[in-house]
């Protein structure tokens, strides 16, 4: 998903938050435990792994950064074409397959994306949203340790994209659990573009922006109009 799509989510959360607030609580019966959940992390990202990325983008060229953020794209394609064909979307699965071949090839290993401008466009599919789309509700909302916010459905399908990405099945260990700092490291500094957007009580609207993330994405940008319903459970 585009930093445009994400950042207009994210006005739409800021615009409506009360009034989703009142909406989404019955998403959220998990709360108590959640609300500590997100405070442990908030801890964790404020004195670890923020410092760590501000000194990244500081220290480690943009043209660096952005060969390691393709790598890792080109690795995530394999599982985003994987669940295109578990969501028989056999066009997407081709351009992931094309993608993958072009990359890894051409790109060496990814680092460098040359499939794109040549019409290879990247999909964003995870196992959670095979689940959605075969039907199944995303049930309550969860925050994970340092994972952060998930629902029972998405935390189902992290089990099992973690359990297919290549890198996991690394036999050096080191290799395996330093691909994967540097693999959370560059998610947390993509996460810095929009987080000066949030507003209001962070948990709050933390949940909010991704319940609508993932019913945009599994929807494939289609997102039911909820707002005439909001409105009338706020009045």
């Amino acid at each position: 998903m585009g930093k445009v799509a994400i950042s207009a989510m994210l006005i739409s959360v800021l615009v409506m938050n009360s009034q989703l607030a009142v909406a989404a609580a019955e998403d959220d019966p998990l709360e108590s435990i959640n609300q500590k959940v997100h405070s442990f992390n908030v801890f964790m990202d404020r004195y670890f792994l923020l410092p760590v990325a501000r000194g990244y983008t500081r220290y480690i060229p943009a043209p660096a950064r952005q060969g390691v953020r393709n790598f890792f794209y080109n690795i995530g394609d394999v599982s985003v074409l994987a669940n295109n064909l578990l969501q028989v979307k056999l066009e997407a699965a081709a351009s992931d397959a094309g993608r993958i071949m072009v990359n890894t090839t051409v790109g060496v290993l990814g680092i460098f994306d040359v499939a794109t401008p040549i019409g290879f466009n990247r999909n964003d599919e995870d196992f959670g949203q095979t689940l959605g789309y075969w039907g199944i509700g995303p049930g309550p909302y969860m925050v994970l340790p340092l994972f952060g916010p998930s629902t029972l459905r998405d935390s189902l399908g992290l089990l099992v994209d973690t359990a297919t990405n290549p890198i996991n099945h690394q036999d050096n260990i080191r290799v395996r659990n330093s691909a994967f700092a540097l693999e959370q490291l560059d998610r947390r500094v993509a996460a810095m573009s929009v987080e000066s957007l949030i507003t209001g009580d962070p948990y709050i609207f933390t949940r909010e922006a991704y319940l609508q993330q993932r019913q945009y994405l599994v929807n494939d940008g289609e997102v039911e109009e909820t707002w005439d319903d909001d409105w009338d459970n706020w009045d």
